[in-house]
């Protein structure tokens, strides 16, 4: 059975361990203040709370300003 929870969890827990040392302000602490103001619109939106939170943690995953190639994000976030 698939528990979005868990998905979630996990999928914080490698951001976060990726982004602890990141110095550019795109840190966990960022991703954190990201993900609660995303999911509250969601519940307030009704959108789709799994597809948001996940948006919400891996969107500074590899960001393109600074690696400077727009599919280094989405390449990651497949690996995670």
């Amino acid at each position: 059975m698939f528990d979005a929870q868990r998905v979630i969890e996990a999928i914080g827990q490698q951001v976060q361990s990726k982004l602890a040392a990141e110095c550019t302000g795109h840190d966990w602490y960022h991703v954190t203040r990201v993900h609660r103001l995303a999911k509250y619109i969601a519940q307030h939106e009704g959108a789709n709370l799994l597809v948001v939170e996940l948006a919400a943690l891996l969107h500074d995953i590899a960001d393109w300003k600074f690696y400077g190639d727009e599919d280094a994000g989405p390449q990651q976030a497949r690996c995670f």
